[in-house]
């Protein structure tokens, strides 16, 4: 039964008040306020109703259900199981009316698990570009090379986890970064890129996933250990987690992905709160929900909570059962679950279908997830219907171009002292490292990038895609150095210490590279179960850079890494000249290092996150161990909206590399601020009510009418929506079938219902993007060489409980030598708003509001005053 069920009698938010009247948050413990949160129940589900931009394709879906039979619901709501078709997740098809079977394939950066698709910068890679049409382009073009393979939906982008903690696992470089509002620009860009290109998008993880220890519920050290629940209050909910979630709603999303943790102990994917109330009530999303696969724990309960489709669709892999298919049907016609519900979920799959234009984008599926063979079967694991399942379609196009160029923009200059750019002359070349060179068994050798081989390009786990080649930094070196006919030397083994003392001492410029990988926790890694074991460089990389360093005066150190490495043993040395930070930057990764190192592109990338100078700087731990007395591990979120440089920040602690840096072969000035109040009205909170739960035809309780058909060729595994019997006790398995169980209250309510008052359109109030303030300044480029600068702005909101600053504008701007541009930023509503737990809506405070302008979170050298009076 579902953990909120059981806690209806709490009122609906008793655990969200955690920090209303505190200024230190507690620390983690049994004494913790958020110790075994429970989430309030919220019910009914709201049903979709075409809000914002979704009125024409609200309309079509509505058509198209209203012409389907009970069991043609089911069947495009309910997966049909783990390899039974070709993609990662399918659903069942509606023959009758020419509907394929809608297909979700994974990743955030490329299709996984097909030939001749290019492998694309990560998302914690290219948000350090900080560029608005380069997120975009890269989301059209996963989106188009996903089309062409006939996906419906790319599993992705990634906002969730935001990035709590910078050991977390393959979720940190699937998404952007650990400022809500820099992940929120870019997720939204993402999502509009994607389905653009006529594909739906899936924004996950649906939320509060910041680790990988405990994701699921299984066995560790031989006992059984429950889903982690992260426990969070309202604020911070609101305020960081939510934010960016809030961003691809608005940007329309068409789906979004539940996680597998739980959520103050309800699980994500039958939390009522968070699915209903937050998600389809205040943010006004009019996609659909989908399980992460085998996140679903439930039937009725997640069909009352918010659930619109069940991945992979079966209970287990491979099991043959499932919570929904024939259990979803049987739900139905015993007047379990009202018809509207399932309508609902039917609608809202086939609104999100409509309003990317599938109607007009799809094509059939041309490729196998499960092997690259030509001919084999249509149903994997079931070994039924052999034919043609591989066209080995191309689908890259000339995307290289673009991996390449935003490879090299996301590439962040930590140091230099006037060493680069190389010229290509240098007496003598030398590079070192692992992290250099060619995976032995090839680029793709192993199975989803679970290992630390070669040049590090991606991370592992199902948030990949396989390399149609893999250009590493070693032979784009050669290359350079070549064509200018100079020397070039490399060693490759970290651990060849004679060797490595031997060239360095020989060469005039030594460039080491090295790296620190995560990825999925189903892969373990050099004992990483998905999660960083720690911050430090993989492979004895300080060793690495020691070694050479202490023998070469001009060292340049180049870091592949998923995120935040320390670099305390080596960062300060005056033999290290420089020091790039190029993340994991996909398939052309080698040549863009090169087009940095050799200045074809002068780098202009800036740091998404925080390096520090400790793990325990950025806060509490990850959870690497269960916890005593609970079944579930009690994550408490009890940090609060302090993370990455607000931690730094309210710590008092200088980072080594702070939040947003990032140099240049030029350098820039900044002047000239100008605030420029805009009118705008009050904010007035949504009210009224939603018309009544449509209900989209009828259908026969008669068990007779949904038994397997006769003529059928049963597939084993295959997740199907038919009935096995016309007994419905024997039909359900269930033992306890026509037992009197107590659902929610409401869950079955389809009569209108009231508006939320910070809802009312996709994202939320839509006046929380009414302009309040326009931000002006002037920055010159002083250098010799044309170059980038991340222009960033940051608000003091001025409270005693919140950050020192937060992010709330950037551009990028490309500045000529001498030459002056203009930084343009508007301040919205909600940029400068905060949270109120009993309003349950965002204000603006009466505190003392200001506005910096800077290179970084920690260089602002322009500020002004915000007057906010006649907004509160």
């Amino acid at each position: 039964m579902l953990p909120d069920i059981a806690n209806l009698v709490f009122s609906l938010f008793p655990f969200l008040h955690a920090y209303s009247n505190t200024t230190t948050p507690p620390t983690n413990g049994s004494s913790s306020p958020l110790n075994n949160a429970q989430s309030p129940p919220f019910y009914p589900s709201p049903w979709i109703e075409g809000l914002g931009d979704w009125g024409e394709a609200y309309a079509k879906a509505q058509a198209f259900v209203s012409q389907l039979t009970l069991l043609e619901k089911v069947n495009i709501t309910t997966g049909t199981g783990w390899e039974s078709d070709h993609c990662v997740g399918n659903v069942g098809s509606v023959p009758r009316l020419g509907f394929d079977a809608l297909c979700m394939q994974d990743s955030p950066l490329g299709v996984r698990f097909a030939d001749y698709v290019s492998a694309f910068p990560a998302g914690g890679t290219i948000a350090a570009a900080w560029d608005r049409g380069e997120w975009y382009r890269r989301g059209y073009q996963m989106g188009s090379e996903h089309r062409g393979k006939g996906v419906d939906v790319q599993l992705g982008p990634v906002v969730g986890p935001l990035g709590r903690n910078p050991k977390g696992g393959k979720r940190n470089w699937e998404g952007f970064s650990p400022d809500p509002y820099l992940s929120g620009i870019a997720v939204a860009d993402t999502v509009r890129g994607i389905q653009d290109a006529g594909v739906i998008a899936c924004t996950k993880h649906y939320i509060m996933n910041e680790q990988e220890h405990f994701r699921s519920p299984g066995t560790f050290e031989g006992s059984f250990v429950d889903a982690i629940s992260s426990n969070i209050d309202d604020k911070t909910l609101h305020e960081l987690y939510l934010w960016p979630f809030a961003d691809a709603v608005r940007a329309g999303t068409g789906s979004i992905m539940c996680s597998y943790n739980k959520i103050n102990n309800s699980q994500a994917c039958q939390n009522s709160y968070l699915q209903n109330y937050i998600l389809k009530g205040e943010l006004g999303f009019q996609g659909f929900i989908m399980s992460d696969w085998d996140a679903q724990h439930s039937g009725v309960a997640s069909t009352f909570a918010g659930l619109d489709m069940t991945m992979p669709g079966d209970t287990d892999f491979n099991s043959g059962l499932s919570f929904w298919g024939p259990n979803l049907t049987l739900s139905i016609i015993n007047g379990t679950v009202p018809e509207w519900r399932v309508d609902d979920a039917a609608t809202r799959i086939m609104a999100a279908y409509y309003y990317v234009g599938r109607d007009n984008a799809s094509v059939p599926v041309n490729f196998d997830s499960w092997t690259r063979d030509t001919y084999g079967y249509e149903h994997f694991y079931g070994q039924a219907g052999y034919g043609l399942i591989n066209q080995h379609v191309d689908v890259r196009a000339d995307h290289f171009r673009s991996i390449r160029r935003t490879a090299a923009m996301s590439t962040v200059l930590l140091k230099n002292n006037g060493v680069l750019p190389l010229k290509g002359t240098e007496k003598w070349t030398a590079v070192f490292g692992d992290d250099a060179g060619d995976n032995a068994y090839g680029p793709n050798g192993c199975p989803d990038h679970g290992c630390d081989n070669g040049t590090l390009a991606m991370g592992w786990g199902s948030g990949t895609a396989d390399y149609p080649y893999l250009v590493t930094p070693l032979e784009s070196i050669k290359r350079q150095v070549g064509d200018n006919g100079g020397v070039i030397t490399s060693v490759t083994d970290n651990w060849a210490y004679t060797q490595i003392e031997a060239m360095a001492k020989q060469a005039s410029v030594s460039i080491v590279f090295v790296n620190a990988d995560s990825g999925e926790g189903y892969i373990t890694v050099d004992g990483n179960m998905g999660d960083r074991n720690n911050l430090t460089l993989w492979q004895d990389g300080d060793a690495l850079i020691q070694n050479v360093s202490a023998n070469c005066n001009n060292t340049i150190v180049v870091i592949h890494s998923v995120g935040p490495v320390l670099v305390n043993s080596f960062y300060n040395s005056p033999n290290i000249s420089a020091i790039l930070w190029a993340g994991v930057p996909g398939q052309e990764s080698g040549n863009a290092i090169a087009d940095i190192l050799y200045g074809r592109y002068n780098p202009g990338g800036k740091l998404p996150f925080t390096i520090g100078s400790d793990a325990a700087e950025y806060g509490p731990d990850l959870i690497y161990e269960p916890t005593a007395g609970s079944a579930s591990p009690q994550d408490n979120f009890e940090e609060g909206v302090f993370i990455d440089y607000r931690a730094f920040d309210q710590k008092n602690i200088t980072p080594i590399y702070e939040f947003g840096y990032g140099l240049s072969y030029t350098t820039f000035s900044y002047s000239n601020i100008k605030v420029t109040k805009v009118a705008a009205g009050a904010y007035t909170p949504t009210t009224g009510q939603t018309k009544a739960a449509p209900t989209l035809g009828n259908f026969s309780t008669n068990p007779s009418d949904y038994q397997f058909p006769s003529d059928i060729t049963y597939v084993n595994t295959f997740i199907y929506p038919y009935l096995n019997s016309t007994d419905l006790r024997t039909a359900s398995m269930d033992p306890e079938y026509g037992l009197n169980y107590t659902w929610p209250a409401g869950a079955t309510d389809g009569r209108p219902q009231a508006r939320i008052a910070a809802g009312g359109a996709p994202g939320g109030n839509p006046q929380l993007w009414d302009v309040l303030f326009s931000v002006e300044a002037t920055i010159t480029n002083n250098g010799t060489l044309a170059g980038d600068e991340v222009v960033q702005l940051y608000v003091s909101l001025g409270g005693e409980d919140d950050p020192k600053v937060v992010l709330r504008g950037f551009d990028r701007l490309s500045i000529q030598p001498g030459q002056s541009a203009t930084f343009h930023a508007d301040i919205t509503r909600r940029d400068i708003s905060n949270w109120d737990t009993a309003a349950q809506n965002w204000v603006i405070t009466d505190s003392a509001k200001a506005v910096y302008v800077g290179a970084s979170s920690r260089k602002l050298p322009l500020t002004a005053s915000l007057d906010t009076s006649d907004y509160q």
